[in-house]
């Protein structure tokens, strides 16, 4: 069974940062795709960034784009990601995810990942 337990969510004001990590067990870690999604309030989910089993290739959504950094580190079956300059427009609940397709490839829909973690909420006031 895999487990995926997220952490780092909270309140922020605008432009600060945070960092969220998700730890992942009950698999083999490395070998999958990861990625963040998030939903707001009445909003769809929307992948937020993906990386690659070997970490050499993501993706980020346009909204966040030089702001926020997925990254991975497979010794510690974790994936992590940094929010910088955040905007109210951030606030969402964060989930991380992980799925079954086994190319090297940053998935960026949601169809790709089985498995998801608990979620964290992120909450920037202006």
């Amino acid at each position: 069974q895999v487990q995926l337990v997220v952490s780092g969510g909270g309140l922020v004001q605008a432009g600060g940062s945070l960092r969220l990590s998700c730890a992942a067990s009950g698999r083999t870690f490395r070998g999958y795709a990861m990625a963040w999604f998030r939903q707001a309030p009445g909003k769809d989910r929307e992948v937020v960034a993906a990386i690659s089993w070997s970490g050499g290739s993501t993706y980020y959504a346009d909204s966040v784009k030089g702001r926020f950094t997925i990254s991975r580190d497979n010794a510690k079956n974790t994936v992590y990601l940094s929010m910088n300059s955040l905007k109210p427009e951030d606030t969402a609940f964060y989930y991380c995810a992980t799925g079954e397709r086994p190319w090297n490839t940053a998935y960026n829909d949601a169809a790709s990942y089985n498995y998801w973690g608990q979620g964290t909420q992120v909450t920037v006031s202006s």
